[in-house]
């Protein structure tokens, strides 16, 4: 079902994984926007529904799992009519290379949209060379 997004850029920061899934139901692929700024990565995903404390982001042997647990949006109070809307978990993981600080990877949620900063590691920091003279 979930097939994963290969993001590879220049520096080589991320990358696919395939899906595993240990839980029945239901899941979706979250929609993802990623930018590089000099100092990091910026991936930006869509978990509408989840609450911070059901978004569990893991991060093992270079692999980043994003997991969104979402319940139902409305109880029911009779059998539906019509239900259009569907409920499920989302999940996705991605490579992470060594060139990103996996210890110092940080996560916000707000309205819908779960924010990573992946900081890069210090050698792959844009830096200024100074010239000297002789």
């Amino acid at each position: 079902m979930s097939v994963e997004t290969t993001l590879n850029q220049e520096n080589g920061a991320v990358d696919v994984l395939p899906p595993k899934h240990t839980r029945g139901g239901p899941y979706y692929r979250p929609n993802v926007d990623i930018y590089e700024l000099p100092d990091q990565l910026v991936v930006l995903a869509d978990v509408p529904g989840a609450k911070n404390d059901q978004i569990d982001i893991h991060f093992e042997d270079g692999a980043l799992t994003i997991h969104a647990k979402v319940s139902e949006r409305q109880d029911s109070q009779g059998p539906y009519l019509r239900q259009e809307y569907g409920v499920g978990d989302f999940y996705r993981t991605f490579r992470v290379s060594e060139q990103i600080e996996a210890t110092r990877i940080a996560a916000e949620y707000s309205g819908g949209v779960l924010t990573l900063h992946l900081p890069k590691a210090e050698a792959m920091k844009p830096r200024k060379i100074k010239v000297s003279a002789k």
